[in-house]
C-alpha cells in the first residue's frame, strides 16, 4: 500500500503516487487520441490504483480537449465517495480557437473552472493547477498582467470552487514572483509545482527545486519515466520504438523533450541498474526520483494493469548510493526547454 505524504505545507494529504490521466478519454479526441483509453478500459486501472491506496489523480481540462475530465470524474464518482480522494485538474492551455478560450485572464479562469467541474461532474476541485506560467502558453495573443491572474486565481479559492491551486513548469524567478504577488496581496498562493524532471531532464536541480524544497513547495514532477524513454520503450534510438505510444503521433512530442547523447546512454545504465535490483527499468527511474527527499508525489501514466503494480513497488526499493552515483554521472547539462518558449 502506498503512504500518504503531506503535499508541501498545505494542509492536504496525498499518496506518494499520483496517477496522470491524459491517456484517458474518448479515442480521436485531441491530441493524444492514438493511445487514448475510453471509461470500460480506465476502469480497471482505477480500481486497482484505489486497491494500491492511490487517490490523488491528475488531470487537465486540454486532455483530449475535456475529454479526460469527463472520464476521470465519472470513474471517481461511481468508485470512492468524494472525501477519499483528491482530484486536480489543470487550466491554460488552448481549449479553441477562440481569443478568450486560453491563458490564465479572469475570463478564462472563471469560464475554464465551470467547464472543468462541469466535465468532471463535481462541485469543486481539490487541487487547480495552472498549466504554465501566465506568460508561458503556447499561442497566445496578449500577456494578462500576473496580478490578474492571482486575484482571479484567489475568487475560485474564495468561492469554493477549488481548495489548494498549484503550478507547472515555468523558470524559477518567474514562480517566485507570483508566490510573491500573491503574499502582497494575501492571496492563495501554490503549494506544489508540477516540474519537468527525470533521469535524463535535470535542469530543475538548479533552482526551481531547491527553491521548492527551501519554501516549502511540493514538488511533483511529470514525466518521470522520459515518456518511456527510462522504461526502455524506445530501445536506444527515437526511431525504435516498442510501444504504441512511442510508434505513434506521440513520438514528435518525445523528440523535442529530450535532447543531448546521454539520453540513452542512461536509459541503458537503468536497465543495468534494473537488472541488478531484479526489477524493471521503470521501476529503477521512478525509484531514483523517489529517493530524492524533495520529491512528494511523482506523476506516472500508464496503460496496463502491470505497470501499475511495478510503479507502486517501487516506492519500497532503496537505491544504494553508488547506483544513483553510477546513474547521474553520464548527465550532460542541456539548454532549458523553457528557453524555446515552452515545454
Amino acid at each position: 500500500m502506498l503512504d500518504s505524504v503531506q503535499l508541501g505545507t498545505s494542509g492536504l494529504n496525498v499518496s506518494e503516487l499520483c496517477l496522470g490521466t491524459m491517456n484517458f478519454g474518448i479515442p480521436g479526441r485531441g491530441h493524444q487520441g492514438d493511445w487514448t483509453l475510453t471509461t470500460d478500459e480506465a476502469r480497471p486501472i482505477f480500481k486497482a490504483a484505489i486497491e494500491h491506496g492511490l487517490y490523488y489523480f491528475d488531470c487537465a481540462d486540454v486532455y483530449g480537449l475535456g475529454a479526460s475530465e469527463e472520464v476521470v470524474g465519472a470513474l471517481l464518482n461511481e468508485l470512492l465517495p468524494r472525501d477519499n480522494y483528491v482530484l486536480a485538474t489543470k487550466i491554460a492551455q488552448p481549449m479553441g480557437r477562440g481569443a478568450n478560450q486560453s491563458g490564465l485572464s479572469r475570463k478564462h479562469i472563471m469560464e475554464g473552472v465551470d467547464a472543468s467541474l462541469k466535465r468532471l461532474g463535481h462541485d469543486y476541485i481539490d487541487h487547480l493547477v495552472i498549466h504554465r506560467h501566465p506568460h508561458g502558453i503556447r499561442g497566445q495573443e496578449s500577456e494578462v498582467s500576473i496580478e490578474e491572474t492571482m486575484e482571479a486565481l484567489n475568487d475560485v479559492v474564495k468561492a469554493g470552487k477549488v481548495l489548494y491551486l498549484g503550478a507547472s513548469s515555468m523558470f524559477a524567478w518567474q514562480f517566485a514572483e507570483l508566490q510573491l504577488t500573491a503574499q502582497m496581496h494575501g492571496w492563495q498562493r501554490f503549494v506544489s509545482m508540477q516540474n519537468h524532471y527525470n533521469l535524463v531532464y535535470r535542469e530543475e536541480e538548479r533552482e526551481m527545486n531547491p527553491y521548492c524544497e527551501k519554501s516549502g513547495v511540493a514538488l511533483t514532477p511529470w514525466s518521470p519515466l522520459a515518456r518511456g524513454i527510462l522504461a526502455g520503450a524506445y530501445k536506444g534510438g527515437f526511431g525504435a520504438g516498442s510501444t504504441d505510444r512511442s510508434q505513434g503521433q506521440d513520438r514528435a512530442r518525445t523528440e523535442s523533450l529530450y535532447h543531448g547523447e546521454h539520453v540513452f546512454s542512461i536509459a541503458e545504465r537503468v536497465g543495468e541498474v534494473a537488472s541488478k535490483y531484479e526489477k524493471s527499468s521503470a521501476q529503477i527511474a521512478l525509484a531514483w526520483l523517489l529517493n530524492k527527499s524533495e520529491i512528494t508525489a511523482p506523476i506516472v501514466g500508464v496503460s496496463k494493469l502491470e505497470q501499475l503494480d511495478q510503479l507502486v513497488d517501487s516506492t519500497k526499493i532503496t537505491l544504494d548510493q553508488a547506483d544513483i552515483e553510477y546513474l547521474e554521472e553520464l548527465y550532460t547539462p542541456v539548454e532549458n526547454l523553457l528557453s524555446f518558449g515552452t515545454s
